[in-house]
């Protein structure tokens, strides 16, 4: 259960957020996103500058509170509420414990999307698996078999940034995983880490799309850097 405080910290910001509600820009970013999620109507810049109090050091609530905080945020309806949850997230990034990919990867399978997906694979994923590489193969495989693309989509994006610590093995058993996929946001994924790794070595790049059955969307992706 949440402490008064932390309730407090929530009903605040909830104020915050209202207080400089716009509803013709709320409309504008749910139509950017395929109408799947309300919105205040804050532009990032302004909604930065509202939360940045919020986001001090001696305002952040306790760590012991953190995965049941976030779940309550990630629950609201305005995208914002899910912006500032992945920010908050990144605060603790130097206390980060073993049972915090269980909350990461509720993050990515509820209120899904690219724009919350990519960050929390990227930055939240990432740096935790540089911290708990051992924890990798579980978490992965079970992503794999799930059938959510999102957890898919993050199997293959939190070595996004790795660059010479890539696990070449690891992100060669994802893409034959997910060779056959025909979702859009999974095979742009593959050329997406496949393009960006090319600026660490493009001979192997090149290699693996000449000898893998990449969608089309995929190795062009995967070699505009080297073409």
């Amino acid at each position: 259960m949440l402490s008064n405080e932390t309730l407090e910290y929530i009903s605040v910001l909830e104020q915050e957020f209202s207080r400089y509600a716009n509803k013709e820009l709320a409309l504008q970013q749910g139509a950017y996103l395929r109408n799947q999620f309300q919105f205040f109507g804050i532009s990032t810049q302004h909604r930065r500058a509202i939360q940045s109090p919020f986001l001090h050091k001696a305002m952040l609530p306790p760590k012991t509170e953190l995965h049941e905080l976030v779940k309550v945020l990630w629950s609201r309806n305005e995208r914002e509420f899910h912006y500032f949850a992945q920010e908050l997230s990144l605060k603790y990034m130097k206390v980060i414990e073993k049972e915090d990919i269980h909350l990461y990867a509720h993050m990515v399978a509820h209120q899904s999307w690219w724009d919350t997906v990519d960050m929390i694979a990227n930055k939240l994923m990432g740096n935790y698996f540089l911290l708990f590489p051992e924890e990798k193969e579980s978490h992965i495989n079970k992503w794999l078999r799930s059938n959510n693309i999102w957890l898919q989509r993050s199997a293959l994006l939190f070595q996004l940034k790795y660059k010479d610590k890539m696990d070449l093995a690891l992100l060669v058993k994802c893409i034959h995983h997910l060779l056959r996929s025909d979702e859009f946001f999974i095979n742009k994924a593959i050329g997406w880490v496949l393009r960006e790794y090319s600026r660490t070595d493009p001979e192997w790049v090149q290699e693996f799309v000449d000898d893998t059955a990449l969608s089309p969307l995929s190795k062009r992706e995967a070699l505009r850097l080297i073409s």
